[in-house]
């Protein structure tokens, strides 16, 4: 390591294709303002009830002086150049024609960039994105962009006056890029398409005739006018084709029902919506070429993406980097900053910044033109349905999104939106496809609700029309069709755990807002001369995770007692560093001292990991399994409601584990000397017996000890001080044997490694680093690989209902109340739930009523959209002093805390639709439902769709 880099404390943590790569520390000098060393603070806490009273960093939110990437400049970093460089992206506005260079001849020689950057500059110096976002990270002249905003320069400015100056007469400016012939946009094919046939057996809870976990899901042979071509149907072919066959069984059945069978076909929309994260997309990086290092500072979810491919991409370069300086920060997010292109943009500038840091960082109207968007979909739906009984027969989806220019995460959000269709209903048949085509939009990706907003919304409207045509309640008909434990989803997994929507259900449905809602309809209409009233429901089960979650995490004890927990995961704000802390608590006595997060290198517990874990072949992971270093993933980013239940698994493993191999023996030592040594004590104690209480450990009615205590003896036997362990999650935890006693001889982890006394010199395992001992395991157990079939496993519910008033001379809905049911296990935090449910039907108020983008020439990609154009719902829209919630309360003291961050957006956005429809008998199906479209249905008598 370059010796005049010592004085900033880093710590090398590996080599990454040739490049060394150093994570910043995060206790050191350099980045004590990024983690507010002095104001993040151990949690306040009631050792008597467990309540924590507020969260880490609650001091310098609520001063506003919580510090993010988007606030630091070189002088604030040790060792950085004072003299800060700044840079902007210039950005087509037209997709349709061939790019031919820029004009910036308006600036004149006093505001000329110092530094420009354009595609040949990156291939001559063999600069490229990571594979992950496909080609031309500056566009090529020649060439039509891939999307609107496709970036095509990177200009530099050695100061700040300048830059601002140059900015602002560049901005919409329709004179400065130039283009070519007129070209159309680019065709290609979409990119992903999926579907998912299955047919069950005589109930519920008998074998399938077919499914997507048993068989196997249908991908297309090929595509033709961006519609996907399915398997030949061949009922005595391959899986495929038997699949394809029961498809088109499924279809005939539709087509021709029976007169006891009421057969609806619904068409829906949901919009492209920005965001709006209100920390914008920046970075700020330094080349100092004297030691050939690349230091970056940068905003976002997935760090580990950036420690492993920022290298490589450096490395492919010949502009001579040798060590990458990555300071990961807090951000805000929820999607936008999970595998987003920007870092590695910022990246890019650091390298052409002449010895300056370079500052890349959106202002709002780039942030709208460049910015990650929610996915778009038109959805197609056919549902038959027992006239007498109520009860589901068929469902049959097929669902279009649009992935904009980049494919990121769409494949994904493609397969996510067909498999959450069904929410909380049972199919006995389902064929489902889903589709995410390739457009001149703007990149698509990790957008809060991630595909499942559009395809559970659509279907939830779709149930209200059912139960219209039936006369039915719409909770009642809900009820009929609930999904229950034990039952399969459409891809024929049984999901994990109690399913408790019906519970969700009975609830919502014995609540005042919808026993007395006609009532409360007859008085409101009354009583207010000009306005519909409605109240509406909505019901969902959103999965959390992805299907191979992994996890680093360090839970040590230090010799005063002090407790540190370091964590894989990144608090984008939702309090995941206060939650993970308090997880300590059952096992430790008390939440973490020092929570550190964003960790992304793991020395003490040397994991490799080969493929794909999504497309890993069972013969591959056979082949690998004996290894003992070896995981099908490393580590996972903060995004799929991940934190609560994955993350937490992996934090309290790490607590339990420093527990049974630390705390525990040190106890039972301390109590036998107590007793003179000849016995553990006159009472009968076990491990299950040991409870904390106001600070003490106690079990059996012997005396309390307190923590302090128990770590000196630990450290005095060279017991384990220290634990790190490794967790992956397939839709079931892997678990592995260890050299260990007891209960502890099998664990539902994959690797651990211990520190043993001070500087673990004694103890078991293989020496590593910093004092750990990695225990080998013996045997892993690994989930299948056939489970990447089963789609999603992991469940929370919400029902929602929602009161509204309809102006009928202006059309605009007024949200008047509402009210949420969550089922989300234990909480970890309650106050952190209720702010995740409020903050989510806030965004699901948004999106049903408000927030809209044109997918192309008129949308962002135009680089003239702001908050001007773009309504956020404000306090007002959302009642936000009238809206109620409740959460349904744990099965037992035992049940795990649940991912439920997405699922409390999606609900509110149906209940506010049929909540429109109960006020006007209008059915909208388009998103969002603004006052134009009520003013215009409500003066027509119809409502009136968009096209395709």
């Amino acid at each position: 390591m370059p010796a005049h880099l010592s004085r900033r404390d880093f710590l090398k943590c590996s080599v990454v294709a040739g490049i060394s790569v150093y994570i910043a520390a995060p206790g050191s000098a350099a980045l004590a303002a990024l983690f507010e060393k002095e104001r993040n603070r151990p949690l306040p806490w009631d050792p008597g009830t467990g309540k924590i009273r507020y969260r880490t960093d609650a001091t310098a939110k609520v001063t506003g002086e919580k510090v993010f990437s988007f606030d630091m400049r070189g002088r604030d970093l040790p060792g950085w150049p004072d003299q800060q460089a700044h840079a902007m992206l210039l950005r087509v506005t037209h997709a349709d024609r061939a790019y031919a260079g820029f004009d910036l001849s308006i600036l004149g020689d006093a505001l000329r960039p110092d530094r420009i950057v354009t595609a040949a500059d990156l291939q001559r110096d063999g600069v490229q994105f990571p594979q992950f976002y496909g080609e031309d990270m500056l566009l090529p002249e020649g060439k039509t962009p891939a999307y609107l905003g496709h970036a095509v320069a990177l200009l530099v400015w050695h100061d700040f006056p300048r830059f601002r100056a140059a900015k602002t007469a560049l901005k919409f400016r329709d004179d400065i890029i130039r283009y070519g012939a007129v070209t159309g946009p680019l065709e290609r094919d979409p990119w992903a398409a999926f579907r998912y046939v299955r047919v069950g057996g005589a109930t519920a809870f008998d074998d399938d005739a077919y499914s997507s976990l048993k068989d196997t899901p249908l991908f297309p042979t090929a595509y033709s006018k961006k519609r996907p071509q399915w398997p030949q149907a061949n009922p005595r072919g391959g899986l495929d084709a038997q699949g394809a066959a029961h498809a088109a069984a499924i279809a005939a059945a539709l087509d021709a029902p029976g007169a006891d069978q009421l057969v609806l076909q619904r068409e829906y929309f949901s919009q492209s919506i920005d965001t709006a994260a209100l920390e914008l997309d920046n970075g700020n990086a330094w080349f100092d070429a004297a030691t050939a290092t690349l230091h970056l500072v940068v905003a976002t979810q997935s760090p580990q993406e950036i420690a492993a491919d920022g290298p490589r991409m450096l490395a492919a370069s010949a502009l001579g980097v040798k060590n990458l300086v990555l300071h990961p920060c807090y951000t805000v997010g929820y999607g936008s900053k999970d595998h987003n292109p920007f870092p590695f943009y910022a990246l890019m500038a650091g390298l052409y910044g002449d010895g300056r840091p370079v500052r890349l960082a959106n202002d709002r109207y780039e942030q709208f033109q460049a910015s990650l968007k929610r996915h778009s979909f038109r959805i197609r739906y056919r549902i038959a349905v027992d006239r007498k009984t109520g009860k589901f027969g068929i469902f049959q989806g097929d669902m279009v999104g649009d992935g904009g220019g980049r494919q990121n995460f769409s494949p994904s959000v493609c397969l996510v939106a067909a498999t959450a269709a069904q929410s909380i209903y049972y199919f006995p048949q389902s064929d489902l496809a889903s589709t995410v085509i390739a457009s001149r939009a703007l990149d698509a990706g990790s957008a809060r609700g991630y595909g499942t907003l559009q395809s559970m919304g659509a279907t939830e409207m779709l149930v209200d029309e059912v139960a219209a045509e039936l006369k039915l309640d719409p909770i009642e008909l809900r009820q009929r069709n609930v999904f229950t434990s034990g039952m399969k989803n459409t891809q024929g997994a049984i999901p994990g755990g109690a399913q408790r929507a019906d519970e969700v259900l009975a609830r919502c449905r014995a609540h005042p807002l919808w026993r007395n809602r006609d009532k409360r309809k007859r008085e409101y209409e009354a009583s207010h001369p000009g306005k519909h009233y409605g109240v509406g429901f909505g019901c969902v089960q959103k999965d959390f995770g992805t299907g191979a979650e992994a996890a680093f995490v360090e839970v040590a004890l230090a010799p005063d007692g002090r407790l540190l927990l370091r964590h894989i995961g990144v608090d984008m704000g939702t309090g995941m560093a206060t939650s993970q802390s308090a997880l300590c608590i059952p096992w430790l006595g008390k939440p973490a001292d020092d929570v550190r997060t964003g960790e992304t290198e793991w020395p003490e517990l040397p994991m490799i990991a080969t493929g794909d874990p999504w497309l890993m072949q069972q013969s591959e992971q056979d082949r690998n399994v004996g290894n003992p270093r070896w995981t099908p993933n490393l580590v996972s980013p903060s995004s799929a409601s991940n934190s609560a239940y994955f993350f937490g698994h992996a934090t309290r493993e790490a607590a339990r584990l420093l527990f049974t191999q630390g705390l525990w023996p040190a106890a039972k030592a301390i109590w036998t000397e107590g007793f003179g040594g000849g016995q553990l004590a006159p009472l009968s104690v076990r491990r299950e017996d040991a409870h904390w209480v106001d600070g003490r450990l106690t079990a059996g009615g012997l005396v309390g000890l307190p923590l302090q205590k128990l770590v000196a003896k630990a450290y005095e036997l060279g017991l384990a001080t220290g634990a790190i362990v490794h967790t992956f999650n397939r839709w079931q935890w892997a678990e592995a044997e260890f050299p260990l006693e007891g209960e502890d001889a099998r664990l539902p982890l994959d690797a651990i490694a211990l520190r043993w006394g001070a500087d673990g010199s004694s103890g078991k395992g293989t020496p590593t680093a910093n004092g750990y001992r990695m225990i080998e395991r013996t045997r892993a157990h690994y989930p299948p690989t056939q489970r990447n079939n089963a789609g999603v496993v992991y469940y929370s519910a919400i029902g929602t209902i929602a009161e509204v008033a309809v102006d009928t001379a202006s059309g605009k809905v007024a949200l008047l109340n509402h009210h949420s049911v969550l089922e989300c296990g234990n909480a970890i935090v309650p106050e952190l739930v209720s702010g995740q449910l409020q903050g989510g039907l806030a965004m699901g108020i948004g999106h049903a009523l408000h927030e809209y983008l044109p997918l192309y020439e008129d949308g962002p990609g135009n680089g003239t959209w702001n908050f001007n154009r773009y309504t956020l719902p404000r306090a007002a829209d959302v009642a936000v002093w009238k809206q109620t919630g409740e959460v349904l309360p744990a099965l037992s003291a035992s049940d795990p805390p649940k991912g439920m961050a997405e699922v409390v957006m999606i609900a509110v956005v149906p209940a506010i639709v049929n909540a429109i429809a109960h006020a006007t008998g209008l059915r909208f199906r388009e998103l969002p439902v603004t006052a134009e479209k009520v003013r215009t249905a409500l003066s027509t008598g119809r409502v009136q769709e968009q096209t395709a």
